[in-house]
């Protein structure tokens, strides 16, 4: 997937005026925050379980070299297969060996977030492999040239109309604007190329060290025939995964289905543990586990290892009033959201992704709703900082705070000017209470308008209520 993060800004406006995804992202709003709202309100301990999920992840990547081996071991044990790959281009190279040696011409993968950020999909069409998305979002962005938005729900930002009529270019069919017509359409047209598939290619969303198993949790049953009918099943999914136990892999499940859709569990949790085995009816003949680094490795122990506790169910970016108004591809690469503002940077550098973690309110929400407890606006601050001290920051951004800081370090003078900030704009807002256009300010007056501060500054607050 090309970069396109420094664009953020100009992709950011299109999608402002851009009807047709304005009609998705109200979708998204009125759908899955209410569901996880419900969903959590149905379960007492939900509060209990994230303070355990954040105490486990912190263990795990403590400990991630002992359970990353312990995991290799008994997939050996099982009689798969372990490749450790440091970069992206080592993760696909290393995919298209195990294809090319067992000859496969076609691939059918699951949805997996890793093989975009490895980019295998175009690596594998380039050295004579098809790959072919079998997750509904993902076989419609495929037959569009698109790329997903959204990590659990892909397609999140087409609409109704937008499926018809690919369906009807690409399958030559009449088209119909009936989601069951359109569903039953693309089952069809993908039921053969489930059985003529050499390898299937999913990802993992947890490793289980104890066993060496692997889970994917879906909510269609493509992910299953994805992994049993092909004589190769290949795993690409990346190191920060592993948790110690199948009990423990059943808390996060736990915590993911209803941080993600609002589901007391999703549809289908499906572990697989090596090859097929004497008495087995399916399953492949070959196990694969490829484990992307791709620089995860350089967070741990870093202020940016937090993020590692991620288990990617998307609560971030489904609360994100910036997300939720811009849409997933204006952050121009793979991961969106709170969470891609964090961890985008550390993938390909701040140099190209310096806009994304000041696109942000820091109003809390990501924070407040992540399961694990990811606290996702100081991360983004950390890049802010470390932009602002490589001087990365546009020249705007260093003077602004270059003069906040000149005031902030003397007090009266400070105090002084809040205070005829507070009375200049509360004339500016008038009997209104609000103001609708700020010199130097329109990035926040041009779709809103500012509200009239009330009441005296916090400093003058803070005074009179420590003398009382």
């Amino acid at each position: 997937m090309e970069i396109h993060s420094p664009e953020f800004k100009e992709k950011s406006r299109i999608a402002l005026h851009d009807v047709n995804l304005q009609k998705a992202l109200s979708n998204l709003k009125a759908g899955f925050p209410v569901k996880r709202s419900t969903a959590v309100a149905r379960m007492p301990e939900f509060e209990q379980l994230r303070d355990e999920g954040t105490a486990l992840k912190n263990h795990i990547l403590e400990n991630l070299d002992i359970y990353l081996e312990q995991f290799e071991a008994n997939v050996i044990k099982n009689g798969g297969h372990v490749h450790w790959c440091r970069t992206p281009d080592d993760a696909c190279k290393k995919i298209l060996d195990i294809c090319k040696d067992v000859g496969a011409k076609t691939v059918t993968k699951g949805k997996s977030m890793v093989s975009e950020e490895i980019n295998l999909n175009d690596y594998l069409q380039k050295n004579g492999v098809e790959p072919i998305e079998t997750d509904l979002g993902e076989y419609i962005l495929q037959l569009r040239g698109d790329h997903p938005s959204h990590i659990i729900a892909p397609a999140i930002h087409l609409n109704l109309e937008d499926v018809s009529d690919i369906f009807h270019e690409k399958h030559k069919r009449p088209k119909s604007s009936d989601p069951a017509v359109l569903m039953q359409e693309a089952r069809e047209m993908l039921r053969e190329k489930f059985a003529a598939a050499d390898v299937g290619i999913t990802g993992a969303n947890f490793l289980v060290a104890e066993t060496g198993s692997t889970i994917i949790v879906t909510n269609e049953g493509n992910g299953d025939l994805t992994q049993t009918l092909p004589k190769t099943h290949i795993v690409v999914t990346s190191i920060e995964k592993v948790v110690p136990t199948l009990e423990d892999m059943t808390l996060f499940l736990r915590l993911l289905a209803r941080s993600a859709t609002g589901q007391e569990f999703t549809v289908y949790n499906t572990l697989s543990t090596g090859p097929r085995r004497t008495g087995d009816q399916d399953g492949p003949e070959n196990f694969h586990v490829v484990l992307v680094d791709n620089g995860r490795s350089e967070m741990v122990g870093t202020e940016f290892q937090e993020m590692l506790r991620c288990i990617r169910c998307s609560a971030c970016m489904n609360h994100c009033p910036v997300y939720g108004a811009v849409g997933g591809h204006s952050y121009g690469w793979v991961y969106p959201g709170p969470m891609g503002s964090v961890l985008t940077p550390q993938m390909i550098g701040i140099e190209q992704a310096g806009l994304l973690p000041n696109a942000s309110t820091f109003c809390g929400k990501c924070e407040s709703v992540c399961p694990v407890r990811i606290p996702l606006p100081k991360l983004m601050r950390h890049w802010r900082e470390d932009e602002f001290s490589r001087h990365l920051s546009p020249k705007a951004v260093r003077w602004g705070i270059s003069g906040w800081a000149f005031f902030a370090k003397r007090p009266a003078l400070y105090r002084l000017l809040s205070s005829s900030s507070n009375l200049f704009l509360r004339l500016m807002a008038g009997k209104k209470g609000r103001i609708k256009k700020i010199p130097m300010a329109g990035g926040w007056t041009d779709w809103r308008d500012m509200p009239a501060p009330s009441g005296k500054t916090f400093m003058s607050q803070y005074k009179s209520r420590k003398q009382s």
